[in-house]
């Protein structure tokens, strides 16, 4: 049996795959909510006070792909589905947050299950938007953030290490956990982010997944700046060495939220007017991906051309998974023609003919842009 995108096997359609979230979070009136609006093409309430947005608020949007158009013209496919993104606005934070000041720790369990952390950060100029800490200063809400997150893993782990002291003396094969969980109770308390420091210190942050730690996460940053100051290279390179070695993404948020509003030629012509080549939230889940170390492959036929999430490194049948699991148990053989030789062949009998098809097993490393069709017993 072939398959090129999702079916129904056993009764069951698996759409859980390898996915991106992004919690979104930083100070009061920094531009939080209309990022969201932005990426999301959703109205939540952006106003000029803290905590507009009250509750989590959860959008899904395609990670952007011209190659999937192409594709469905190819294959003359009814449906475009391209890998999916969610972001999570959560009310702004501020200085003791995880001490209950503000909405206290209410935010965490909203990006606890998050991919990775987007902080965004102010650094605007407009006395109109009052700044929580009433002065703008990025470097400073950097470190408050920082430190309210560190604060709160460390309620966590210090909550938690009783309990596993306890199960250890029960079970010998838990005193990994304690060892790596008290080490990591010293690095939070030197002010230090799990994601930054586990390794170093021993930490093996997979026995401690249970305890949803937000620091392991990696942090994306967003600045939202002035319009005029995107072409400021000093500028940029000054916050860029703030969140160095993470990569920093620069963004206008008003601007972005008036690009959704705009046809395809309107929007091109203000990017180039500031100086920008593509819209800044489509870098913004780029560096996602990038950081998260995944990649997409492609299915296409007559129902859809779609675009799946794998890892990097990731083999044929863990990518046959993703689709559904009795793909990946029964995996034979994968159909790959990489994007650029399809579209340069112009079918895929040509391809064929011009042997760019290739029937890879088990062992075959996925490579992003392969187009596939998978093979396997039921």
């Amino acid at each position: 049996m072939t398959v090129a995108g999702p079916a129904v096997v056993g009764g069951c359609v698996n759409w859980a795959s390898v996915s991106l979230t992004i919690g979104i979070v930083g100070l009061p009136n920094v531009g939080k909510s209309t990022l969201f609006n932005a990426l999301t093409k959703n109205d939540v309430l952006a106003a000029n006070y803290p905590f507009a947005t009250i509750e989590p608020n959860v959008g899904v949007v395609g990670l952007p792909d011209d190659r999937l158009g192409k594709l469905a013209e190819l294959f003359g496919s009814e449906k475009i589905l391209p890998a999916p993104v969610s972001f999570v606005d959560i009310a702004g934070l501020v200085r003791g947050a995880s001490k209950g000041q503000g909405r206290g720790n209410a935010f965490l369990a909203n990006i606890r299950d998050a991919s990775a952390i987007c902080q965004v950060v102010r650094a605007f100029s407009d006395p109109n938007v009052l700044h929580v800490d009433g002065k703008v200063s990025p470097a400073d809400d950097i470190e408050t953030i920082n430190t309210e997150l560190i604060l709160a893993d460390l309620q966590t782990v210090e909550k938690a290490l009783p309990r596993l002291q306890k199960e250890a003396k029960l079970k010998k094969e838990k005193a990994a956990t304690v060892a790596s969980a008290e080490a990591a109770f010293k690095l939070l308390n030197d002010g230090v982010t799990l994601y930054q420091g586990a390794a170093s210190a021993g930490i093996d942050l997979d026995l401690l997944a249970e305890l949803h730690l937000l620091t392991t996460k990696p942090f994306l940053y967003v600045f939202n700046v002035d319009e005029a100051e995107l072409g400021n290279e000093a500028f940029l390179d000054e916050l860029r060495a703030l969140v160095a070695p993470a990569e920093a993404v620069f963004m206008d948020a008003k601007i972005e939220s008036e690009l959704i509003e705009l046809d395809e030629a309107d929007a091109l012509e203000l990017l180039q007017s500031t100086g920008q080549a593509e819209p800044g939230l489509n870098r913004l889940i780029r560096v996602g991906f990038d950081t998260l170390g995944l990649q997409t492959y492609l299915t296409a036929g007559p129902k859809e051309a779609r675009a799946w999430v794998v890892p990097v490194g990731a083999t044929a049948p863990e990518a046959a998974g993703v689709i559904h699991s009795d793909f990946q148990r029964g995996f034979i053989k994968a159909e790959i023609v990489s994007y650029d030789d399809l579209m340069a062949a112009g079918s895929m009998s040509a391809a064929k003919a011009a042997g760019k098809v290739r029937m890879e097993g088990k062992d075959y490393i996925m490579k992003d842009g392969d187009v596939v069709e998978f093979r396997f017993n039921v």
